[in-house]
Parts: structure tokens; sequence; C-alpha cells
């Protein structure tokens, strides 16, 4: 029994003492594994503390932008989209002055033609029945003459009486009144006084009528083959001509917008035919009625066009200047960061070493700049480009 017990304690303390070597062993490693806070930072490691603050190494600052934050003037502008026409108040219809028969045409589609330039002829029985009376008043003015000035010599010789004589001059008097009124019937079709005076001396009738461009411009419509009768305001006209040095920009705006538009504020057009080009105009009417089914309401712009580039149809993009511009703090585009949570921020430093992010509020925009509302102040030195390289690293979780 005695030794049984001997046996007995001495296992049992072999095994405390196996115990005890695991429990140890255990602690230890348990120690190796938590981080020490005695070590020092390695000299090209970044230091980012939990105040939103990152501190750069020499070769990170090197990778990025820094520049002051400065002032800029932001235009007050308005983009949309249009479509190019021609400026229907300087496109005029060229209809026939009386009705009658198309002859013959002079000019073609696409041609430019001056103001007063020939365009069409046409046969009309008004013009013949015109010319017609034209030619009998003459005949019957210089007989009246003849016959006063007959008149007044026999008088002075006592061959006739004095009432003769003033019924000579009445009658001569009212021949004279409706030579006048015959030539401006002529007149009015267009008959200049050198042609009534041929018809007068000739005896002849012009049979054919010419009819002028109004304005000067390019053919914009050709509809006038020979034989065609053509009268007064029956469409279609024969020729359409337009003032193609200024054209029409319509572009549908929503009706949310439409207290920021005014007759008269600047607009500078784009069309993709002209790359880098830009047409210069104004706003000319705002259209009273808003379509109430898209909700939108037509703009329409004079756009200046003296090289006749810009094409009917042609889709245009426009901006429109509201208002003045407006001067204020500014950064550029790349410093700002748009975060995860909506907000707008931007890295500030004050020895280009450390960097603090700074919550901002922008406005405008424009040519790579965003206007500052509040967050920054002018003088400051913000990462002007690199922003996102700095957000994301105070980000980054770090590593074991």
């Amino acid at each position: 029994m005695k030794m049984r017990s001997f046996f007995n304690k001495k296992t049992l303390a072999l095994a405390a003492a196996v115990l005890a070597a695991a429990i140890t062993t255990a602690l230890l490693r348990s120690e190796s594994r938590k981080p020490s806070s005695d070590k020092e930072p390695h000299a090209n490691s970044t230091s980012k503390p939990s105040d939103g603050t990152v501190e750069l190494t020499q070769s990170q600052v090197d990778g990025i932008k820094i520049e002051s934050v400065g002032m800029y003037l932001f235009p007050v502008e308005k983009d949309t989209v249009g479509n190019i026409s021609f400026a229907e108040d300087l496109t005029v219809q060229v209809f026939p002055p009386v009705q009658g028969k198309l002859i013959k045409g002079f000019v073609e589609l696409g041609d430019h033609v001056r103001k007063g330039q020939a365009l069409y002829t046409i046969e009309s029985p008004e013009l013949i029945q015109a010319e017609s009376t034209l030619i009998a008043a003459a005949g019957t003015f210089e007989m009246t003459s003849k016959e006063l000035k007959r008149a007044k010599y026999l008088n002075q010789t006592s061959g006739v009486s004095e009432r003769e004589v003033e019924q000579a001059t009445s009658d001569q008097q009212a021949a004279e009144g409706a030579l006048m009124a015959a030539q401006n019937a002529v007149r009015v079709f267009g008959k200049s006084d050198d042609e009534i005076n041929q018809i007068i001396s000739s005896r002849k009738i012009d049979r054919e009528l010419v009819v002028p461009s109004p304005i000067s411009g390019q053919i914009t419509s050709f509809n006038a083959p020979p034989g065609l009768l053509v009268q007064p305001g029956t469409s279609p006209a024969p020729y359409t001509v337009a003032d193609v040095s200024v054209k029409w920009m319509l572009a549908e705006v929503v009706e949310s917008d439409i207290a920021l538009y005014r007759v008269g504020q600047p607009v500078a057009v784009k069309v993709p035919a002209y790359p880098g080009r830009v047409f210069q105009g104004k706003v000319s009417k705002i259209y009273a009625t808003v379509d109430p089914t898209t909700h939108r309401t037509t703009i329409r712009s004079e756009i200046r066009d003296p090289g006749n580039e810009l094409r009917p149809g042609m889709l245009a993009n426009f901006i429109i200047g509201l208002q003045r511009p407006v001067e204020a703090a500014a950064i550029p585009a790349n410093g700002v960061v748009r975060e995860s949570d909506g907000t707008m921020t931007a890295w500030v430093t004050t020895d280009r070493r450390r960097f603090k992010q700074t919550i901002i509020k922008t406005g405008l925009r424009a040519d790579g700049r965003v206007q500052i509302l509040d967050g920054l102040r002018p003088g400051e030195l913000v990462v002007s480009d690199g922003a996102v390289f700095l957000s994301n690293m105070l980000q980054t979780p770090p590593s074991d």
C-alpha cells in the first residue's frame, strides 16, 4: 500500500508540471501576436491619425499637385439642345402680283440672289389689259392736246368761241388724268417709267411681267415649271427666298426653367458639324404656350451665320447666359471628392506634408474649376490633383 501511494503522488506531480508548461507556452504565443506599442514606424510609411488627417512621405507628395484657393469668374449659364431652322421672319414666298401663266424661271434652288434680281416671268391677262388701256389713254391724251392747241389758235383768229376752247381744255385735262391713272395701273405690275414710256412710244404691249426678288438671300424653295398657273397667295409659291445670314435655333425647355430666360440674353451655339466653332446670337422670343404632354415650351434664338454654314435641321447645343458672371473662390475639379455619404470634401495643408480633409459646399462649374461656397478661403493651400488618392488612404484599414 505504501508503494502504490508513492507512485500515485509522483504521477500527479508529473501531470501538474506538464499542464503548467502548456499554459506557459500558450501565454507566450499570445503575447507574441500582440502589436508592440514600442515599435518605431518605418521611415517611408504613411501616418494616418484618427482626426481626418494624412501625413505623406516625400515621394507621395511628389505624386500630387498643390495650389492656393483662387478667385475665378464663373459664367451663370444654362445648357440645352435645339435645332437650326431658317429665320421665318426673314423668309419671303415670292408670289406674282397678279394671276398669270409662268413663262420662264431664271434661278434655281440654292442660288444666291440680290434684291431686285429677276426670278421669273409670267404672262398675265390683267397686265395686257392694263397696257392696252395705257396705249389708248396715251392716244386720247395726244389727240385732246392737239385739239386744245387748235382751238386756242382759232380762238385768237375768231374762228371758234371761248366756250369751245374751254371744252377742249376740259377734254385735254380729262385725258391727262386718264393717262396718269393708266400709267399708275401699269406701274403696279412692276414696270418702270422707262418701260412705260417705251410701251407708249412703240404702241406695243409687253406681254411678260418680270417678278423680282424682294430681298437679298438664297433660294430655299423652288416650284416654277414653265406653264404653271400662278396667282397671289396661292401656295406653293414659285420661289422662296431667305436671308441666310441669320438662322433660328429652336429649343424645348422644361417649364420649371421658363423664369430663367429673357429676350435678349446672349446665346452661344455649337453644332457637331463644326467642332470647336461657336456661333453667337441672342434669345429673340419665348413662346407663350406650354405643351401639356411634355411640359416644355419653345425658346427661339437668332444666330448670326454670315458664312451660311448652318443648315436647317442641324442638331445644336446652346448655352444661354442667364446673368452676369459671378466672381467666387474656386479650386480645380480634381481637388473635389464626393464621399460615399454625398458630402463634398477637399484636402487642406499648411506645410505641404500633413493634409486634413475638409467638408466643403460647391456651386457653379466652368472650365475644370468648381465654385467654393463654404469650407475654404482664398489663399489656403489645397490638393488640386490627387485628392481621391488621399481620401482612399484615409479609408483604407491598417494592415496587421
